[in-house]
C-alpha cells in the first residue's frame, strides 16, 4: 500500500463511499464570508468545486479557489470583449491581450496549486490517451441503426 492510500484511504472502501454520501447530502460549497466573488464567476466556481472531494476543502484553498473563478471569468470577458473590438486597434494590437496572457499564467498556476489541473483530476496524459483510444474504438463500432445503451439525465 502506498503513502497516499494509508494516509488518505482506498477509494473503493465502505469508509470513502460513507464520505462520498456524506459530501452529496451537504449544501454547495460557498466561498468563505471574507471572500467576494462574483454573480458572473458563479459558474467557474462551481466546475472548479466540482474537481476536488468536498472533504478535501479548506478555507484557505477555498479562498483561493475564488480567486480562480475570478480569474477565469476574467478571462472569458476580455476574451469576449476582445472577439468585438478586434485584435487590433488602428494600428496597435488590442491591450487586453496582455491583460488575458496575465490572467492566463495565474489561472494555470492558481490550478496546479490547487490540483485541479488535468493531470491531478484525470491523470497522466498516457493514460487518458489509452482510455481515449478505446472510447475512438467505440465510436467506429456505433452503428445508429442498431438500439445501444443511452445516457438518461
Amino acid at each position: 500500500m502506498s503513502k497516499n492510500e494509508m494516509r488518505r484511504g482506498r477509494s473503493d472502501s465502505v469508509t470513502a463511499a460513507v464520505q462520498a454520501a456524506q459530501n452529496a447530502a451537504h449544501a454547495p460549497l460557498l466561498p468563505p464570508d471574507h471572500v467576494s466573488l462574483p454573480v458572473e464567476a458563479a459558474p467557474f466556481w462551481d466546475a472548479l468545486i466540482r474537481n476536488r472531494p468536498r472533504h478535501r476543502w479548506n478555507d484557505a484553498d477555498l479562498a483561493t479557489a475564488a480567486m480562480l473563478a475570478r480569474a477565469q471569468y476574467d478571462v472569458d470577458r476580455l476574451l469576449q470583449e476582445i472577439a468585438a473590438e478586434g485584435d487590433v486597434i488602428g494600428d496597435k494590437l488590442n491591450p487586453k491581450h496582455p491583460l488575458v496572457d496575465k490572467l492566463g499564467r495565474r489561472v494555470v498556476t492558481l490550478s496546479r496549486l490547487l490540483h485541479v489541473h488535468p493531470e491531478a483530476t484525470q491523470g497522466r496524459a498516457r493514460d487518458q490517451g489509452n482510455e481515449l483510444d478505446v472510447e475512438r474504438d467505440a465510436e467506429e463500432q456505433h452503428d445508429p441503426l442498431i438500439p445501444t445503451l443511452r445516457v438518461v439525465k
